[in-house]
């Protein structure tokens, strides 16, 4: 077996790992005592299976460091998994300080999450870029998705805190908003199984178009085409032809997939929704009954103190040096550049808002969510739309 079929192994045996612990956990909730700390035999075995999946997953990434001869977070497969194993890391840790069992309950299905939409992205290892044959790879990526991972748990915690707290049977802003999260989360379900799906019937549609430079180009698209690149030919046709031209700034087939997502992930969201016939916050609130606030809202808090810092070095000051060297600037208004400096000073303000204004319980819980949503837009809508100089990944 070489190595790169050993890696691929070794990141299975973890998402599978993960998900058995998912269950775990659950489990582990029905005997939590009242103050949410887990003492029983299921929350043991869970955290043992879920580092379990996590060694396997560092034993991924290093096989695959290995092979490549460089670090595995040159492309979004490699960001992605790396991204995921960092948020169950960032658990790991928060779990050891302060016992919370209701956190993996949804820590782990976020990394699982993530993983999966990872997998639908190109595995094959290919060579780097210029731009990204540097040391600085390694030490601006990884260390950004430290912090954004670390900054992940303070959206767990606020998550769980809103489900305790908000009143689901009466109709409100909080009500619409918490069940608006629920449906994005779904709607990354959606994604991974719409890509699945024409990834296993093999589709393809093949096209020239003209980019921005004024240079013909060829694109491949793996999902039936809704948006056509700017001024695009027919190569290769299966099934339908693209609805809309797209003007050269905006990539198309990657607002194809976006929009596939979306359509999928909502009709998903329905069905759920007639099916278990209540909101599907109203499923999980039951598991989070007898968690403490007060112990959520100091590990929503500690989670930002500690991957503010670490986001702001790999983010930003990291990320300029290299860009300094590889592009001879700091600053070129990418619209990577300008999303990571959208989620640091939002941060900032999470963080000027709790300790001045006293924003604190439900409104720190909201903050949070919507900091980890500006992250996810940054990974997802930044990437998948938005043409630049961070479009290689």
């Amino acid at each position: 077996m070489s190595l790169i079929d050993l890696s691929g192994n070794l990141l299975f045996v973890a998402f599978l790992a993960y998900l058995v612990a998912t269950l775990l956990f659950g489990g582990a909730i029905k005997q939590s005592n009242a103050s949410g700390k887990n003492t029983d035999k299921w929350g043991k075995l869970a955290i043992v299976v879920t580092i379990i999946g996590f060694l396997s997953q560092i034993g991924y990434f290093i096989t695959r460091w290995v092979y490549t001869g460089h670090a595995p977070v040159s492309n979004m497969f490699e960001f992605t998994t790396a991204f995921g194993m960092f948020i169950v890391g960032a658990f790991i840790l928060i779990y050891f300080i302060y016992r919370l069992t209701a956190l993996g309950l949804v820590a782990l299905p976020v990394a699982l999450l993530i993983i999966a939409y990872a997998s639908m992205f190109p595995t094959e290892v290919s060579p780097l870029v210029p731009s990204l044959q540097s040391h600085w790879l390694t030490i601006h990526v990884i260390t950004a998705a430290m912090g954004q991972s670390i900054l992940a748990i303070s959206a767990v915690a606020g998550l769980i805190y809103l489900l305790k707290v908000v009143d689901l049977n009466k109709p409100s802003k909080q009500r619409f908003w918490l069940e608006a999260v629920m449906y994005c989360l779904v709607v990354v379900l959606g994604f991974v199984i719409v890509s699945s799906t024409f990834s296993a019937m093999d589709y393809e549609s093949k096209y020239t178009y003209i980019d921005k430079e004024g240079m013909s180009r060829q694109i491949t698209y793996n999902l039936p085409p809704i948006f056509g690149m700017n001024e695009y030919e027919v190569v290769e046709e299966h099934g339908m032809s693209p609805l809309v031209e797209m003007p050269a700034l905006i990539n198309a087939k990657k607002l194809t997939t976006v929009v596939w997502s979306l359509l999928i992930g909502s009709l998903l969201y329905l069905f759920i929704r007639l099916i278990a016939r209540r909101r599907i916050s109203a499923i999980f609130q039951p598991l989070v009954k007898r968690v403490n606030l007060q112990l959520l809202d100091e590990v929503g808090y500690r989670s930002v103190i500690i991957g503010f810092p670490v986001f702001t070095l790999g983010a930003l000051i990291f990320a300029m040096i290299w860009a300094q060297l590889a592009w001879s600037r700091f600053w070129g208004w990418d619209p990577k550049e300008v999303w990571a400096l959208i989620t640091w000073l939002f941060y900032a303000a999470f963080l000027h808002l709790r300790l001045s204004k006293g924003w604190e319980g439900e409104k720190s819980a909201w903050l949070a969510l919507i900091g980890f949503g500006i992250i996810l837009f940054n990974l997802i809508a930044v990437n998948l739309i938005l043409a630049g100089l961070h479009s290689y990944a």
